[in-house]
C-alpha cells in the first residue's frame, strides 16, 4: 500500500495553465515587446520562473519574475480547483495517509495562488522551489520531501502531470502517476499509473492493500 502521496500543484491540484500562461504572454508583450502565442509558451508550465524565463532570452529574471506574479493577479479568477480533488484528499485523510506537495512554485507564490483554494489543512509537508537549490526535473524536491516526512521511497507515489514532474519521480525512486486531468501530451510521459480522475487514487490504495494481502 502506498502510505505517502505527494502531489503537484499546478495542473495536479488546481488548473492555473490559463493564468501562468494568460499573466507570462501579457508581461512579456508589455515589458519586453514580445508577442508570442500561449502554444509557444506552453514548455513553462512545470519548472520555477527562475528556470522558464532564460530560455525566453530574459536576463533580468528576478524583476521579471516579479512582474509575472504582478500579472497573475489579473488572471486569479481563472484559478480553480480540478473536480475530485477537495473530496480525494479527504478521503485520503480519512485513510490515514501522509499527503503533501512538492511545487516548482516559490513560496510567495503557493501562498498567492494555491492557499486561497483552502487545501492547505489537507496536507501534511509542503517543498516549494525557494527549498533546494536544484529544481524538476531534477530529484532534489522529492529527495527533499522524503528527507522532511521520513517517508519511504518504495511507498510513496508522486502525482503530477508534466514530464519534469515523472523525470523528477524516477529519479528519485518513486513511483509516478500521470494525472491525466490536466495533462495535455500524455503520450510523451512514462508512468506507473495513469490516472483518469483524481478519485483513482482510492482504487489504488485498495489495490495495493489486496496485493499485500494476497
Amino acid at each position: 500500500m502506498y502510505q505517502t502521496f505527494i502531489f503537484d500543484v499546478d495542473g495536479t491540484l488546481i488548473d492555473t495553465e490559463k493564468a501562468v500562461l494568460g499573466s507570462l504572454q501579457k508581461m512579456l508583450k508589455l515589458d519586453y515587446g514580445q508577442h508570442l502565442e500561449a502554444e509557444q509558451l506552453s514548455f513553462v508550465l512545470g519548472i520555477p520562473g527562475a528556470d522558464a524565463l532564460p530560455q525566453l532570452g530574459i536576463e533580468d529574471i528576478d524583476r521579471a519574475n516579479e512582474r509575472w506574479n504582478e500579472y497573475m493577479v489579473d488572471f486569479a479568477h481563472t484559478i480553480t480547483i480540478f473536480n475530485g480533488i477537495n473530496h480525494t484528499l479527504m478521503a485520503l485523510n480519512n485513510e490515514g495517509v501522509t499527503t503533501g506537495v512538492v511545487t516548482s512554485k516559490t513560496t510567495d507564490e503557493l501562498q498567492a495562488d494555491f492557499v486561497p483554494h483552502g487545501l492547505m489543512d489537507k496536507l501534511h509537508y509542503v517543498v516549494c522551489a525557494d527549498d533546494t537549490a536544484r529544481h524538476k526535473p531534477h530529484p532534489d524536491p522529492l529527495l527533499k520531501f522524503l528527507e522532511l516526512s521520513g517517508a519511504d521511497p518504495a511507498s510513496s507515489v508522486y502525482i503530477g502531470d508534466t514530464i519534469y514532474d515523472a523525470q523528477c519521480a524516477r529519479d528519485a525512486g518513486v513511483d509516478f502517476a500521470l494525472a491525466l486531468w490536466g495533462c495535455s501530451d500524455s503520450d510523451a510521459i512514462d508512468a506507473k499509473h495513469r490516472l483518469s480522475s483524481p478519485s483513482e487514487l482510492l482504487t489504488l490504495i485498495m489495490n495495493r492493500g489486496r496485493e499485500h494481502s494476497e
